[in-house]
């Protein structure tokens, strides 16, 4: 497993979006920055409902979240997308070395050129990580 950065993006003024607006925008996925791949630890079901992610910009928190946010856990997120593609017929399983993003854990939040951005997180081993935006 990684941590990710996702950065939304949405054409749409004043992101007045429908669901079907979504679906055609890739789910207003701009970019996924992806870290460093850790191992499974122990308890992973347990420790994915807990972890607790912070986004800062600069040296300000901007918010908080738990892992309980998506879906009660990134794990759960992850199950149900399997259940979807066994109901597809013609969808393929997932498959080794595919990268899945399961959910977003803070709200996005508008960046400006010249910020820098970073998560801290506690409860997993993972490292947090730093967008410096152009």
């Amino acid at each position: 497993m990684a941590h990710s950065i996702e950065i939304v993006q949405c054409h749409h003024p004043n992101w007045k979006v429908t669901l079907a607006d979504s679906a055609a925008d890739n789910g207003l996925h701009g970019r996924l920055i992806v870290g460093e791949r850790r191992p499974l630890p122990k308890n992973v079901e347990a420790k994915l409902r807990t972890v607790e992610v912070r986004l800062d910009r600069g040296d300000a928190e901007v918010d908080r979240g738990v892992g309980s946010n998506v879906l009660g856990s990134p794990l759960s997120a992850l199950a149900h997308l399997v259940e979807v593609l066994a109901r597809q017929p013609d969808a393929a399983p997932l498959a080794a070395g595919e990268i899945v993003s399961t959910g977003v854990i803070t709200d996005a939040h508008p960046v400006t050129a010249g910020e820098r951005w970073h998560t801290r997180i506690s409860g997993l081993a993972l490292p947090g990580l730093n967008v410096q935006f152009a």
